[in-house]
């Protein structure tokens, strides 16, 4: 059964205004829309309860009751509340209910994440002549992760975590390259400012990010979503990251078995190349 958030995700640059609104606040929002009534999504959203019936419709509920028992529905097999560590906590039991936050974040991410969008990077990515990664803070580590499997694979691959850099880089790349963003938010002035530039050099662009209403969505060709609902203890985003890197992951394999017995002679040759980093048996 396909995900209602992916399908209002979807479906939103189809929509009207008045239902872009319920959109975005869904979006953003979905566990508060099971304790509202019509009246209150449509007051909340500035438009009228014909508009909230006529959404309903188009995501294929027969009305505003019956999109609220298919959110609550999505929203209960998902688990979504994580567990909350307390203070009496070991670290053992700490570890279970982060682990148990990882699940329902890539879960949550795979209810989220457009099949045909991250099939058209990875291709994109295979493809291209250049790959460039911007990544500041957190993101930083994620795209040096994946810059470091993408040149594993023979790509011309590149993480740039540094924001003068990052405007450098992008001014020079052309309609060969793939500039790729990663934030959680969305909202990093420069990685998305670097975004902007690679895109007006006519490269294609991809993100990686948890919002959809953000300015990072706007730079972007191709949108890659996670969907962590981090804990008040997770101010790093922990649970984010490791969908991040579970994508691009999954991008790396998908090259690996499309690319004939190119890839895997990259491997092989990288490997070669690192034999006496490692001591001997």
């Amino acid at each position: 059964m396909e995900s209602v958030i992916h399908k209002i995700r979807f479906l939103k640059s189809e929509m009207g205004p008045g239902e872009k609104k319920l959109a975005s606040y869904i979006l953003e929002n979905p566990s508060n829309i099971t304790n509202m009534t019509i009246n209150e999504l449509a007051d909340h959203c500035d438009c009228g309860n014909a508009t909230v019936v006529r959404f309903s419709r188009r995501l294929g509920f027969d009305g505003f009751q019956a999109l609220k028992i298919g959110i609550a529905t999505e929203l209960g097999s998902a688990s979504s509340i994580s567990a909350e560590i307390n203070k009496t906590d070991n670290c053992y039991e700490i570890f279970l209910k982060r682990a148990n936050d990882v699940q329902i974040t890539l879960q949550n991410t795979a209810d989220v994440l457009d099949a045909t969008a991250l099939s058209f990077a990875a291709n994109k990515i295979m493809k291209a002549k250049r790959i460039v990664l911007f990544g500041l803070g957190n993101s930083a580590a994620i795209a040096t992760d994946a810059a470091h499997k993408f040149l594993r694979l023979g790509l011309n691959a590149q993480a740039c975590c540094d924001n003068h850099m990052q405007a450098i880089i992008a001014s020079h790349l052309n309609s060969d390259c793939v500039a790729i963003g990663i934030s959680h938010s969305g909202a990093s002035v420069d990685t998305v400012e670097a975004l902007r530039i690679a895109k007006s050099c006519n490269a294609t662009t991809i993100c990686v990010t948890n919002h959809s209403d953000s300015p990072i969505v706007k730079a972007s060709d191709i949108v890659l979503f996670t969907k962590a609902e981090e804990t008040r203890h997770s101010i790093l985003a922990l649970s984010s990251r490791i969908a991040q890197l579970a994508i691009f992951d999954a991008i790396y394999t998908y090259i690996v078995v499309n690319t004939d017995k190119t890839a895997m002679q990259a491997i092989y040759d990288t490997e070669i190349a690192l034999q006496n980093k490692k001591y001997s048996n």
